[in-house]
């Protein structure tokens, strides 16, 4: 049997992750990662509630745990590039730099201090070998799936990673845990970016970036109303325009940002085709089996995911040096920069790139 050490959270997922380790004999050490200090409104800190949780589950399990704080490199790493992707106007998803650097480097090498042979967390995914290599796969849980966040992993982290819950459905995990008495079985999802929490996000962006109000405009430059600052926005948008009416009487949407004038480009109507793109662009693409799916030129037929839970894409895949071009069959709906086109083949996460 291995030594196993799982990333738990708090939640439900990590929690039977753990239990259905040591059901099977492995020698299981729960690790709580602390990578975000503040306090909330009343003065208390975040994260104790989920270290309560996970004392009270490991106690339950009969494991051992501990907690160990990634905040340093969780700020160096994630969030300093969280603020710079807002500053340049982009929507970043600090989830896939979190799993890249924290969860699936900083933790896996505290765990190999630890002597552990591997690393689990309560991800819904699945990874197997095939010809000496080791390959991501999309989870039971096709609503759960979590591979979309995962994609920037690489060989050295698969080949130590376990996703005990990722052949389970959500349904059956909670059932798990109320069989055998896990207390937070019935705690709600976390949702959201971590570090904000149910926090209003404006107010939290605004205590670390400064923020500077512009025209909104349709996109023959007519001035329809004020924004609050291009970083609160992303494409697509509809609440929070603060347009009332005007116009063919259609709904406002957000289409675009220009930067340059500080100006916020809305359009009306959800079917605007201002809204779809038929291709993007990615200039430096991550392949989990490291070597690219098709030759540098030819045109590669797969599917892609442009947001965590949109339906699978058709497009075509064309390599082109370490990026690539994506033709959609279907346009697409606001495909917006700094968030990550995952491509797929079957089961299995190919990896991907942040939309440029």
């Amino acid at each position: 049997m291995a030594r196993i050490v799982v990333g738990m959270s708090g939640g439900v997922d990590s929690s039977v992750a753990a239990l259905l380790l040591k059901r099977m004999g492995h020698e299981v050490i729960g690790i709580f990662m602390d990578n975000w200090k503040e306090t909330d409104e009343s003065g208390v800190c975040t994260s104790v509630q989920d270290w309560t949780d996970v004392r009270s589950v490991c106690d339950r399990l009969d494991i051992p745990y501990y907690s160990v704080s990634f905040a340093k490199e969780y700020r160096e790493r994630v969030f300093e590039h969280f603020l710079a992707e807002y500053r340049k106007g982009r929507t970043p998803n600090p989830d896939v730099l979190c799993n890249r650097e924290i969860k699936f480097d900083a933790f896996l090498s505290f765990a190999e201090k630890l002597e552990a042979d591997q690393i689990a967390t309560g991800h819904f995914a699945g990874v197997d070998c095939l010809n000496g290599s080791y390959r991501l796969l999309r989870a039971k849980d096709e609503n759960k799936d979590q591979t979309y966040f995962l994609y920037m992993l690489r060989q050295r982290a698969l080949r130590k990673a376990v996703f005990p819950v990722g052949g389970l459905l959500k349904s059956e995990i909670r059932q798990i845990a109320r069989d055998n008495g896990i207390p937070v079985s019935e705690k709600k999802d976390s949702t959201g970016v971590c570090f904000i929490g149910e926090r209003n996000f404006k107010q939290f962006l605004s205590g670390f970036l400064p923020a500077q109000p512009g025209d909104l405009v349709t996109t023959e430059g007519k001035v329809v109303g004020r924004h609050d600052g291009l970083m609160y926005y992303t494409l697509g948008q509809r609440r929070g325009l603060g347009i009332g009416g005007g116009g063919d009487g259609r709904r406002w949407f957000v289409v675009g940002k220009d930067m340059a004038q500080n100006r916020l480009i809305v359009s009306q109507g959800e079917d605007s085709p201002l809204l779809y793109t038929s291709s993007t662009t990615l200039s430096e693409c991550t392949w989990i089996r490291e070597t690219p799916p098709a030759p540098q030129g030819e045109p590669y037929r797969c599917k892609v995911r442009l947001r965590h839970r949109q339906p699978l894409q058709d497009c075509v895949l064309t390599l082109n040096g370490d990026g690539a071009s994506v033709a959609f069959d279907a346009p697409q709906r606001a495909v917006t920069p700094g968030q990550s086109a995952v491509f797929y083949q079957g089961e299995e996460c190919l990896g991907g790139d942040i939309v440029d």
